[in-house]
């Protein structure tokens, strides 16, 4: 059990960040964390978000939820979209929530996007009405990719640069800022940002297992997903009929077995194919960590509950202090 002074009393504004690449652990130091300070876990993956897929994107369990409060979880439909701005306003008004109720919130997730607007802020960019993204999105469906790239470039140059044709989210994130508002994105981007939660001490906690250790623990891990089920789930996800731009379409593992189910290619190699993105992902995600969380407190191991007292006592210093 939490000692009395471990536990946030009400006011106090400090929150905790628990980062990494997938499959390294960071889900289940959170719920110890959280159960041992009087905490909630606030999901910070972008997929975890969408209510449609909890095995592929592994999502707590039903029995983990109910273990300690959690938070944001399958929220959304797989129909909307969720960007960093929106998580972003979701994450605040819960963490405003567990401050009032004197818990700790415990943010967890490898969407660095989403963890960087909640501490540095977003750029000032205004609301922009949906009709600017289904002109976007109508544009993209008529011209193909490519030429809408090049629309994208008369536009924006320096955003149009930074994106591959492929990228249709961003693509059209692009147009739609830069025709509503008459002025590039890549400028919005370089306005200060505006931090949501300037008072709030935020520590980190960075899940940054070796390499080998860490891709084996992906394969295995996604092999077991195929066992108990995602199959399934993307067979249901695929009777939905969702725009393919859509970014629950393209959640790891999920392009791959919807491959195997339409035939394209045997399991096996839908399942050889999804380790291998779901590797090249977490190495990209452990780029960002390391770049991205300087200050960060490493772990460098993939998380057991051998390493909770030692967490615990990061955790318990910060909390006396709001220092990191």
């Amino acid at each position: 059990m939490p000692t009395e002074e471990a536990i946030p009393k009400k006011g106090l504004r400090s929150a905790l960040i628990i980062a990494g690449p997938t499959a390294s652990g960071k889900s289940a130091m959170a719920m110890d964390v959280a159960e041992h300070f009087s905490g909630t876990v606030i999901n910070a993956d972008s997929m975890q978000v969408y209510r449609e897929l909890r095995i592929i994107t592994a999502r707590p369990s039903i029995e983990d939820e109910q273990r300690v409060p959690h938070r944001l979880f399958g929220v959304l439909s797989g129909r909307e979209m969720c960007s960093a701005g929106r998580w972003c306003a979701m994450a605040v008004a819960e963490i405003e929530a567990c401050f009032a109720a004197g818990r700790l919130p415990v943010l967890v997730g490898g969407t660095g996007m989403y963890l960087k607007s909640l501490v540095e802020g977003l750029s000032p960019i205004p609301d922009i009405e949906p009709r600017f993204r289904e002109q976007a999105t109508a544009l993209h469906a008529e011209l193909g990719a490519q030429m809408f790239w090049g629309e994208v470039e008369k536009l924006d140059p320096v955003s149009a640069a930074r994106l591959p044709v492929g990228d249709t989210q961003r693509l059209l994130r692009v147009w739609e800022v830069t025709t509503a508002t008459g002025r590039p994105l890549s400028e919005w981007q370089d306005l200060p940002r505006i931090a949501p939660l300037p008072d709030v001490n935020f520590a980190h906690i960075a899940v940054v297992p070796p390499r080998d250790v860490l891709y084996g623990g992906i394969d295995a891990r996604f092999s077991r997903m195929v066992e108990e089920g995602t199959l399934d789930e993307v067979r249901a996800l695929m009777d939905l009929d969702l725009d393919p731009a859509l970014p629950l379409m393209k959640a790891l593992g999920v392009p791959e077995l919807m491959a195997f189910l339409k035939g394209e290619m045997s399991k096996e190699q839908a399942i050889s194919q999804a380790q291998k993105v779901s590797r090249n992902y977490a190495k990209r995600q452990l780029t960002w960590v390391r770049s991205q969380l300087p200050d960060a407190y490493i772990l460098p191991a993939q998380y057991s509950k051998s390493f909770q007292q030692k967490i615990f006592s990061f955790v318990h210093d910060f909390l006396l202090t709001g220092r990191a």
